[in-house]
């Protein structure tokens, strides 16, 4: 693909090391044109790589046109999503060039990790991994009677490691019956010994995240790990089924393995205990710069699966109205396998 035009931020910082919330990619012929306004210029003089930095006199869109009408473009691909259709309209109104729509080209183009990405995702997943234990720690000093609104804003703080990391995501605390929700908001419930906590957070680093779910149940020095007992054999049960799911999904992840065999793996193995519509999202997505980005592990997927694939296995059952399990970790896979982030 020797033509295209970005404007996703994550996108862009993959073709040239920066980005910013206003800012147009153009690469034509294989070089690259990074266009923004006065407020980022400098910096993206000083950060982007491979690139021709244009401080835009105006509008972006049209220091884009001027761009392909002065480089002769007659031909270039986009990602519709990147795009509104008034945006759309404005860069190629009578422009004499032919856009191509070519859907989520870079996560396409992103899908299978390099050795470097596939390192630093791994330092993301040790990091986050470190702050489940750091905030398990917080809870168990501090955290019985707290809300999960003040849970939620003391996690988000731990997460974020003191400026060190980003968040990939506005953490998931969620207690009892909240945590049937599969993306919970924090409630004004109190936090009790013996109650089931649902954890799901991650942090960026470098611009990488990292995702990971654990459900415990809270009873003095608990731990956010795999390694739960329930005191209701309901919630037994149901943990035990998910931790099973997830431990088979992941063991089926090897190359020249189609992405829906994954899903189907745990699917079938939580319809089993008659649990089929307490499951009702995918087993998975890419993990990446994006926090959702591709393969997609779902049952329509046909994505077969190759060596630097990184993405998540997280099963879950939601009864609602009275609790969710959910377990997650992050994948990479393997020439033989997959390693878990």
């Amino acid at each position: 693909m020797r033509n295209f035009i970005l404007k996703d931020e994550n996108a862009v910082f993959f073709e040239c090391g920066y980005s910013c919330d206003n800012e147009i990619f153009i690469s034509v012929d294989g070089r690259g044109y990074f266009i923004t306004d006065p407020r980022y210029y400098i910096e993206a003089k000083e950060c982007a790589k491979n690139c021709e930095v244009i401080e835009a006199k105006g509008n972006l869109i049209k220091e884009a046109r001027l761009l392909l009408r002065k480089l002769g473009v007659k031909m270039i691909c986009f990602n519709p999503n990147d795009f509104s259709h008034m945006e759309y309209n404005l860069l190629s109104y009578n422009l004499g060039v032919h856009f191509i729509q070519r859907p989520n080209f870079s996560q396409i183009k992103r899908m299978v990790k390099s050795k470097f990405e596939i390192e630093i995702l791994k330092d993301a997943a040790k990091f986050g991994a470190e702050k489940f234990d750091e905030f398990g720690e917080f809870v168990n000093k501090f955290g019985i009677g707290m809300s999960e609104k003040e849970l939620n804003f003391h996690a988000q703080n731990i997460f974020k490691g003191s400026g060190k990391f980003g968040l990939s995501f506005a953490p998931i605390v969620a207690i009892n019956a909240n945590a049937a929700k599969a993306h919970a908001l924090p409630s004004d419930t109190i936090l009790q010994l013996g109650d089931l906590l649902l954890l799901d957070a991650g942090i960026t680093y470098k611009r990488f995240c990292s995702d990971r779910t654990r459900t415990v149940c809270v009873q003095p020095g608990f731990k956010f790990d795999k390694n739960q007992k329930f005191d209701d054999a309901k919630k037994d049960e149901i943990y035990s089924i998910v931790k099973e799911a997830q431990k088979l999904a992941i063991n089926a992840v090897k190359p020249g393995v189609q992405a829906s065999k994954i899903d189907t793996i745990a699917r079938e193995y939580i319809a089993k205990f008659g649990y089929a519509k307490e499951f009702f999202h995918s087993t998975g997505h890419g993990v990446g710069l994006d926090i959702h980005e591709l393969p997609n592990i779902n049952a329509k997927s046909s994505v077969i699966l190759e060596p630097g694939m990184v993405f998540s296995v997280e099963p879950g059952i939601y009864l609602e109205g009275e609790f969710g399990v959910r377990i997650e970790d992050v994948v990479v896979v393997t020439d033989d396998g997959c390693e878990v982030l």
